[in-house]
C-alpha cells in the first residue's frame, strides 16, 4: 500500500512536468521512488487520491441462517463450515464464515480481551504462585514459588515452599506486607480454592476465614475472569524473570538456603535494578506510592493453626510430625499454636513453651527447650541409629560403598532402617558381589 504522501509527491512531479514542463517522467519516477511504472501510472489517474474501496463478498449468507447454525452447533465454526459447504452448498472460505461471524457478533464471550487498567499508585497489588524442580545438593525436589507485586512500583517479594496451602498463604502475605509496611486496597488473584469459596471473576466469593483474615491489613481479595490471566501480567512477568534472573547461575543446598538468596534477591537487587522499558526504579516508585497505599497497623496478629494434643508418656506433644517437650511432671492435654516461624504451647491460658519451627523436610525429631537439660525419661524401644552399621558395610569392600551410594541417590532420602539396607545389601552380596564380601555382610 503507496501511502498518502507518497501518492501525492507522485502525481505533483507529473504534473509538473505536464504543465510547466519541470517535472520527470513516469519512468522516472518509477526509479526515483522505486515504485512500478504501472503503479505510477495508477496513482496518476486517481490524480494522488487513496481510493476508498469496499469489500464486496462474492458469497452472501443469510445472517438468521448463521444464527442458527451457530446455536446448533455449539459454536464451533469448523462444524458451521461443514454443513454450509456440504449440506448448503454454499462455497465459502473459512475466513470469510470467521468475519461474518465475528460481525454478526456471535461467541464474542469467548475471545474477549480482559479489562485494561492503568498503572495508578496504590491501586493494586497481585499475588501468584508457580510449581519448580530445582536441584538442592544433588537432589531434584519439587517446590513451589509465590510472588506477590505492587503494580505500579513493580516491587516483588518471593518466597519458596515445599507445599502451598490456605495457611502457606496466610503467612507468605503476612511476611511480605509486614516487610513492606503498606497494603494495596485489592489484591488480584486467579479462581484458586485458597482464597475463594465459591464463583468466579467478578461473582467470586471469598471465603470467610480468608474475608477476615485480608481485613487485618486493609484490602480485598479479587478474582479475574476464567482464562484471563493477563490481569494480573505483572505477577506472569515476574515468574519469567524469576526464571530468567533468579534460577541461572546460583546453586542451593536447602530451602532455607534459597529462600535467603530469594529474600536478598527480591528486596536488595531488584528493587535497585531499572525496569528494562520506562527505567523505573521500583524502590524509589514505591516510596512514591506509599502516599497512596494504606499503611498497615503498628501491629497485626500472625496468622497461626491452632491443635489440641494430648502430652505422651515421656512428655511431649506431636506438631507436624515432630515431637515438642511439654515442662511439667503430669500428663495433660495442652493447646499448640503453629505460627509461621514457631510453635507455642499453652495450658490454660499459660505459655509453657515456645520452639522454633525446624527446617522444612525435618521429620520424627523430639525438641526440647534450649538452655534446659534434655528430658530425664526416654523411650525404651526407640531404633538405633545406622550411621556405625552404615560406616562399617562402607569400609567393607568398594563395591559395597558404590552400592550404598547408587541406593541413597535412586530413593533421594536417607534409609532411617539399619535392618532394610543390610537386608538388600545382602541380596547384592550374594548375586553381584565377590563371595568373601557377601560372606562378610551376611554374617
Amino acid at each position: 500500500m503507496i501511502d498518502v504522501n507518497k501518492r501525492k509527491a507522485i502525481f505533483l512531479l507529473h504534473n509538473l512536468k505536464v504543465t510547466r514542463n519541470e517535472g520527470i517522467g513516469v519512468r522516472e519516477i518509477s526509479r526515483t521512488l522505486r515504485v512500478s511504472t504501472n503503479t505510477v501510472s495508477s496513482i496518476i489517474d486517481q490524480k494522488g487520491q487513496l481510493p476508498e474501496t469496499i469489500r464486496q463478498d462474492k458469497i452472501n449468507v443469510d445472517p438468521e441462517l448463521l444464527r442458527n447454525l451457530h446455536t446448533k452447533c455449539d459454536g464451533y465454526v469448523q462444524r458451521i463450515h461443514e454443513i454450509l459447504t456440504e449440506e448448503e452448498d454454499l462455497s465459502i472460505g473459512y475466513s470469510t464464515l470467521t468475519r461474518n461471524i465475528r460481525e454478526l457478533d456471535l461467541g464474542q464471550s469467548k475471545n474477549q480481551r480482559c479489562d485494561q487498567k492503568p498503572d495508578e499508585p496504590g491501586a493494586e497489588m497481585q499475588h501468584d504462585t508457580s510449581p519448580y524442580t530445582v536441584k538442592f545438593g544433588t537432589n531434584l525436589v519439587k517446590i513451589v514459588g509465590s510472588v506477590i507485586y505492587m503494580r505500579y512500583s513493580k516491587m516483588r517479594y518471593l518466597k519458596f515452599y515445599r507445599s502451598f496451602n490456605r495457611f502457606a498463604m496466610k503467612c507468605f502475605i503476612h511476611e511480605a506486607l509486614t516487610f513492606w509496611g503498606y497494603a494495596a486496597p485489592v489484591c488480584i488473584i486467579d479462581n484458586t480454592n485458597l482464597a475463594r469459596l465459591r464463583g468466579t471473576g467478578k461473582n467470586a466469593v471469598m471465603a470467610p476465614e480468608m474475608k477476615q483474615f485480608a481485613k487485618q491489613y486493609g484490602f480485598e481479595f479479587a478474582c479475574h475472569e476464567v482464562g484471563h490471566a493477563n490481569r494480573k501480567a505483572g505477577n506472569e512477568r515476574s515468574f519469567y524473570t524469576v526464571e530468567t534472573n533468579f534460577f541461572p547461575g546460583r546453586t542451593y543446598e536447602t530451602l532455607e538456603d534459597m529462600n535467603q538468596q530469594a529474600f536478598d534477591w527480591a528486596t536488595i537487587r531488584m528493587p535497585n535494578r531499572p525496569v528494562s522499558k520506562t527505567k523505573l526504579i521500583p524502590a524509589k516508585a514505591f516510596e512514591f506510592e506509599q502516599g497512596f497505599l494504606k499503611k498497615l497497623p503498628a501491629y497485626v496478629t500472625p496468622p497461626y493453626i491452632a491443635h489440641e494434643r494430648g502430652t505422651d508418656q515421656y512428655g511431649y506433644a506431636a506438631v507436624d510430625a515432630n515431637y515438642y517437650w511439654v515442662p511439667g511432671k503430669t500428663r495433660f492435654d495442652v493447646k499448640v499454636l503453629q505460627f509461621c516461624d514457631r510453635v507455642e504451647i499453652y495450658h490454660k491460658r499459660k505459655k509453657l513453651a515456645e520452639y522454633e519451627l525446624p527446617p522444612a523436610g525435618v521429620k520424627n525429631q523430639k525438641f526440647s527447650p534450649k538452655g534446659k537439660p534434655a528430658p530425664r525419661f526416654q523411650p525404651n524401644n526407640r531404633k538405633k541409629p545406622t550411621a556405625e552399621e552404615e560406616k562399617l558395610l562402607r569400609s567393607a569392600a568398594p563395591e559395597v560403598n558404590d552400592y550404598l551410594n547408587f541406593v541413597l541417590t535412586l530413593n533421594n532420602h536417607r534409609l532411617e532402617a539399619g535392618g532394610c539396607l543390610v537386608f538388600n545389601a545382602a541380596i547384592l552380596g550374594e548375586y553381584f558381589f565377590p563371595e568373601s564380601v557377601g560372606f562378610f555382610i551376611k554374617n
